[in-house]
This record gives structure tokens, sequence and C-alpha cells, in this order.
């Protein structure tokens, strides 16, 4: 059975009744002012996916890693890496990204809260970065210690950070590579391109080779490279965007705690708040067009962005009248 993410906004309008089009999705915490694609060529649609084209340069030059690999989005490399490795003791959160205990099945998995992944002794410890949804964040120092760790005894540290890229300071990008240590990168939310799904590993020649072998040719279409690329190095507005999500993130932190609604978890894209209705609180929400990201362990939601004054506005009157 695959597992719930986001974005299903189809789903919700039959269920609810409400035409797609006038659903407000605030469940994916993806950018919704996402970087403007450009008119894609003729030439570029009729072409096979060349690894010659700049693409791999532009992510080196923007994730400050020498040696890195494109996928078809994080989740292929997140579903392939379990692959590469032998029987193993693999720690991740109980609160995190679901794919990837799910792609570990087969291995021994260890659910561990946030706060003691620091001290496990597995052999491959998968830390999301900031995490997805808690939006628990990690130190760099912390996290290379660990590392010093896991890779002295053959060990891995795997490190998500699909949401990193508005707070790059915090990265363990520019420390790759390294033995023992895979990081995984996304576009798809900070650029607000996951349509392109495309994603990069950045990992030692002995990880990224037989992860390439095991993904085949072509992981990524000719436009997705292409696309992907120039958004990569449009250095002026990545600072630019950096700075709006900030303010946006603040805001509709204060939105949801003027609702009585406090955040336990914030994040450039998204705000994460538990509470023993959330079941309830999504459901009101819904039947006046409005998707959230619902959770059960803990019960919780996830407050992606709002996007344009009109929609800040259906939010604040939404959740006003929940509160009534």
């Amino acid at each position: 059975m695959a597992l719930e993410h986001g974005g299903r906004v189809r789903a919700a309008a039959a269920r609810y009744g409400i035409p797609e089009s006038r659903w407000l999705d605030l469940s994916t915490g993806i950018n919704p002012d996402g970087w403007r694609t450009p008119e894609i060529p003729a030439r570029i649609w009729q072409a096979l996916p060349q690894d010659d084209d700049g693409l791999a340069e532009a992510a080196s030059l923007f994730y400050g890693s020498a040696r890195l690999l494109p996928v078809a989005g994080s989740q292929a490399a997140i579903q392939a890496l379990p692959g590469l490795r032998r029987h193993s003791l693999v720690s991740m959160a109980v609160t995190a990204y679901a794919e990837h205990a799910r792609a570990w099945q087969g291995h021994d998995v260890l659910r561990m809260a946030d706060a003691d992944l620091l001290h496990s002794d597995a052999d491959v410890l998968v830390i999301v970065n900031p995490n997805n949804p808690t939006a628990k964040r990690y130190a760099v120092e912390e996290l290379l210690s660990l590392h010093a760790r896991l890779a002295a005894r053959g060990g891995w540290l795997v490190v998500d950070e699909a949401f990193m890229d508005a707070t790059p300071e915090h990265s363990l990008a520019p420390f790759c590579p390294r033995a023992g240590l895979i990081v995984l990168r996304s576009p798809g939310k900070f650029f607000g391109l996951a349509g392109a799904r495309a994603g990069f590993v950045l990992a030692t020649e002995d990880v990224l080779q037989p992860l390439a072998e095991l993904l085949g040719p072509w992981p990524i279409a000719a436009p997705s490279r292409y696309v992907v690329k120039l958004a990569m190095l449009d250095v002026a507005w990545q600072t630019s965007a950096r700075q709006s999500l900030q303010l946006a993130s603040r805001r509709l932190s204060e939105m949801l705690i003027r609702h009585g609604l406090p955040p336990v978890g914030s994040n450039s894209l998204f705000q994460w708040v538990c509470c023993e209705d959330a079941l309830i609180i999504h459901q009101r929400l819904a039947q006046q067009g409005i998707l959230t990201r619902l959770f059960d362990m803990p019960a919780s939601l996830r407050f992606g962005l709002p996007f344009g004054e009109a929609q800040w506005a259906r939010l604040d009157a939404a959740l006003g009248d929940i509160q009534r």
C-alpha cells in the first residue's frame, strides 16, 4: 500500500465535493512562489538527457560539493540506497518522512526520538534535517561528530536535506564527499519545482557508482534537467527567496498563534502544530477548501505557506471560523 503524502487535492476534492480549482493546498511544504520557469526549447523536448549538459556542475556550485549524482528526485535514492548495504541495524526518528522507514524494510529498523538519534549505535543512521514534519534541526558540528563515529566502524550517516535550501548554512553538503556520509538534496521544495522530479545524492564514488548503475540511464528527463540547471544558477532569485520565505514563515506562525494553534516546530516552508483535535481542525478546514497535512502520531497538522494576500486572508478567516 502506498504511503500518504501531501498534495492530494484531487482526492480531497472528491471527498468534500469542492472542485479542484477552489482548493488552497497548504499540505505540501513546497514554495508557493517558486522559481519562474522559462519556455523550454523544442530541441530540449526532442533530446535524450545528456550527462554533460551542465546540470551536475550547476548543482555542485549551488551545494558547494565537488561530487554528486543527479537522480529522479531524492525519493529514487531513498528507495535504492538500502540495496547497497548488507543487512544492517538502521536508526531513524519516530516522526519523520515515512518513506525512509519503508525503504529500509528488510534491515533491522529502530525508530527513536529525535534527541536519542545522536547516541544510537546503529550501523546506519537516517536523519532528516530539518526534520519533516517536526522541523527539528541538528547542528552541523553534532552531525559531523556523529558521522565520524559511524565512519570509523564502516557505518553510514544518511542526511535528507530536502528542506535545507532556505538555510544552506546548516547543510552538510560542503563537507561532502566523505566516506560514510550521504547527503540527499532536492530542488522541489525551495525552488517550487517538485514536478521536475529531480534530486541529488552527495557521497563518495564507492556509493555513487553502484547507485548510478542501479538507477540506470536517463533518470531525469531533459526538460527537467534544463529547468533545474537554470534555477540553480539564478543566485539573485535564491537570495530574494530566502528572505521572503523567512518573512512568510514568521507571518504564518504569528497567524496560527493568534488563532490558538501555536506551532511546536517551524521551518521556512511550513509550521507544525500538535493538538489533540488535529483531525477535527483538518476536516473543518477541508470543508472550506483548505488542505493541510494531517498526522496521527502524534496528532498534528503541517501548514504550508499561502501565496498572495487573497490566500492569506482566506486562511485567516477559516481559522477564525473554527475558533468560533
